[in-house]
């Protein structure tokens, strides 16, 4: 099973980087699989160390996939990182070996410290939508565009039915990467 998440790494110079990234289980070890290149690839090799962050405010997985990577974070408890402020729950982890790969390693990642901050009320719809529409952001360059339009027009129903403020605020940003890329396409098309 994979959860959806957001990974905060620091790099060598101090700097904190946020992204969006699911994560799974492996017999007691968070496994990271970050695409090669990768700031929190080079991070987590670089200092052994990263925090996954639980929340609920979708405008983040949408902000990172949009340039927006500026949410406020304070210091990690146990680990050289920092968490997001508004994380519901995170854990501190820290890398225990790593399976290369070409295209995607795989980093196992022992837990030293898990909290919670906040109680988790449940997604609505609209916010696995968001969820899904930055999974399909990401993946632009791999997908016909038939698909991402299908795609877009069903998800579109549950923001139209449940989203509130927040969620509407990180859909106009992945629509707006979504035209952005049409357009490109439709510029390829007329050269």
């Amino acid at each position: 099973m994979i959860f959806e998440t957001i990974i905060t790494t620091q790099a060598g110079d101090g700097s904190i980087h946020i992204a969006p990234m699911g994560i799974r289980e492996d017999n007691g070890l968070i496994v990271l699989a970050p695409f090669r290149p990768s700031s929190t690839l080079d991070n987590v090799l670089g200092n052994g160390y990263a925090a996954v962050n639980y929340c609920d405010d979708v405008r983040i997985f949408a902000g990172c996939l949009t340039g927006r990577r500026d949410w406020p974070t304070v210091p990690a408890d146990k680990v050289p990182c920092a968490r997001l402020k508004s994380a519901l729950a995170h854990c501190e982890l820290k890398l225990e070996r790593i399976e290369e790969d070409e295209l995607r390693p795989r980093l196992f990642c022992r837990v030293l410290h898990r909290v919670s901050h906040s109680p988790f009320r449940g997604f609505n719809r609209a916010q696995a939508a968001v969820l899904e529409a930055a999974i399909l952001v990401s993946r632009l360059h791999l997908l016909p565009w038939e698909k991402i339009e299908t795609e877009v027009k069903y998800l579109a129903i549950a923001i139209d039915k449940t989203a509130g403020p927040r969620e509407r605020e990180a859909w106009g940003w992945l629509m707006e990467k979504i035209e952005a890329h049409r357009a490109a396409l439709k510029q390829g098309d007329a050269a």
